[in-house]
């Protein structure tokens, strides 16, 4: 087959990993490419034609070509779900953060500590504070109220960026997103013990953040979203499922434009948890709505576990 062929034959026999509009032929290859074998110049610019940035289209053909390798032959149907393929070191590690629960539930990302306190006292398990703030003092001020506004209560409190403040005031955990990563001192966040998730938009990115050994990895944007501009298009359910099978040793949190009637497919792709933002703070009641979020995850976990 030529790389023409190989790669029209990826984009034909895995559609479900289109994200954005698909690329013809012709716009998918480099001059570049003429240096690499046929059969991997062919899943690079397939991969290119299925809307992949450069970096995660690279990051498949490495695998695919180490999947090769390990199987005695090139599949052009077999997309690699395989840790081992990516380069992913096995577990346990030396340098691991603090674990937290494989399946952290409904994850609701909330912008100030009386919406944190209101949904730890509703019983959704997992909660971040996104206080968005140039103020270290206010910034200090809420972190530390957010900490003890799920006192006496069961919620996982994450805060979002701050980690300095996260630490003084005793949180349980930080979320940071990509750019964040690179600046923040992580030695210092994992030697005071709070539990690290990272934001991740592809394969590029998760196997940077799966390098650190984080507790949680957060994949999306898997649905569009209003929330913020975002530089990748929305990854769909294809990827997510692939994202998925490729870290399921970590906890994983699916995150971006998904609500109530979404709730249950995106379970199904073995994510442990789901991220909520507006869908809680735009409710006309956010505690009722939290609840029956809350029971559609448990009536979708009971169905992936019975599928088992």
């Amino acid at each position: 087959m030529t790389p023409q062929d190989i790669a029209s034959a990826i984009a034909q026999q895995h559609p479900h990993m289109l994200a954005g509009e698909a690329r013809p032929y012709a716009n998918s290859w480099l001059a570049s490419d003429k240096a690499l074998p046929p059969d991997m110049a062919g899943v690079v610019q397939g991969c290119r034609m299925l809307g992949f940035l450069e970096h995660d289209a690279q990051c498949v053909m490495q695998a695919w070509q180490q999947q090769s390798l390990r199987l005695g032959g090139f599949d052009v149907s077999a997309w690699p779900v395989q840790p081992a393929d990516f380069g992913i070191a096995p577990a346990p590690r030396d340098h691991a953060f603090a674990s937290c629960p494989h399946a952290l539930g409904l994850y609701a990302v909330l912008p100030d500590a009386q919406w944190v306190g209101r949904m730890a006292r509703a019983g959704v398990p997992t909660v971040q504070l996104r206080f968005k703030s140039d103020d270290a003092a206010a910034i200090a001020r809420e972190v530390h109220a957010a900490v003890a506004a799920v006192q006496g209560t069961e919620a996982l409190l994450f805060i979002n960026d701050h980690w300095q403040a996260a630490i003084d005031a005793g949180a349980y955990g930080v979320h940071l997103g990509q750019e964040d990563m690179a600046d923040a001192p992580l030695q210092t966040i994992r030697a005071a013990g709070l539990r690290l998730g990272l934001s991740t938009h592809g394969y590029a990115e998760m196997l940077h953040a799966e390098a650190v050994s984080p507790s949680y990895i957060a994949l999306g944007a898997v649905f569009p979203t209003t929330l913020k501009r975002m530089a990748t298009a929305p990854q769909g359910m294809g990827r997510l499922q692939a994202y998925a099978r490729l870290m399921q040793q970590h906890p994983l949190v699916a995150i971006g434009g998904i609500d109530a009637s979404r709730l249950p497919a995106v379970l199904q792709t073995g994510v442990g948890s789901v991220a909520m933002v507006r869908a809680i703070t735009d409710a006309s009641d956010p505690e009722a709505t939290a609840r029956g979020l809350m029971k559609i995850m448990q009536a979708a976990s009971k169905t992936v576990k019975n599928a088992l």
